[in-house]
């Protein structure tokens, strides 16, 4: 099923299933997705979904409606899409898409064709994976002491902008990725590099944005 993870300030405010055809996001009451933010309009924008698809479209609104830093009228969404409303970060996720692609890597076809002297061994299965828990404990701000549970694949964190990170579940761990924005986000004071996501350890000291948080793995 689709959904939208809502955040601000690099703060997961709501997690929003999308589960009709038409969805209308706006400032005021009615909507199906209410921002209450005055750079958000009335009727701000509105997602439709057919054939499997998700499409946003920008209802005329003061501000505009921004995809991946783009300014858009009507766009079809697609995994991991950025979606700026105001001063929100919406995150589109697409969970169909992202099983097709984990069952995809899963079965992707071996290069080497064994012979008859050397049968392939298929290799022992992996030992089951224990539940990986994890959260994100504010440290500096005026949001310092607050805790993030890291309950879903992927969480966005930062000021849209500015510099946004997302720290992505897998199955070795959680890894911390550059997003969006012109500063890079720090790990134990290092900037990290832009095109390699790096594993998180317990303990390890995040900044994004001038807010100082530590990752804790349980």
């Amino acid at each position: 099923m689709p959904r939208l993870i809502i955040s601000i300030d690099g703060l997961v405010t709501r997690e929003v299933p999308l589960t009709q055809a038409h969805t209308t996001l706006g400032r005021r009451p009615y909507n199906d997705i209410v921002i209450d933010n005055l750079a958000v309009s009335g009727e701000h924008a509105a997602l439709h979904m057919h054939d499997g698809e998700v499409e946003i479209e920008d209802l005329g609104s003061t501000n505009g409606t921004y995809v991946n830093g783009k300014p858009v009228r009507r766009r079809v969404l697609q995994h991991g899409d950025k979606i700026i409303v105001g001063k929100y970060l919406l995150r589109f996720v697409d969970e169909q898409a992202l099983a097709h692609a984990t069952r995809n890597s899963a079965h992707a076809p071996l290069t080497a064709v064994p012979s008859a002297a050397h049968p392939q061994v298929p290799p022992p299965p992996p030992p089951p994976m224990l539940p990986l828990v994890a959260n994100i404990r504010i440290l500096s701000g005026p949001t310092a002491g607050r805790e993030m549970v890291l309950q879903k694949v992927v969480t966005t964190i930062g000021k849209p902008g500015v510099a946004v990170a997302s720290i992505t579940r897998r199955t070795q761990g959680f890894m911390l990725a550059h997003v969006d924005g012109a500063e890079m986000p720090r790990l134990n004071g290092t900037p990290i590099s832009v095109d390699t996501p790096i594993l998180l350890h317990d303990g390890d000291q995040i900044e994004l944005a001038g807010t100082q948080m530590v990752f804790e793995q349980h």
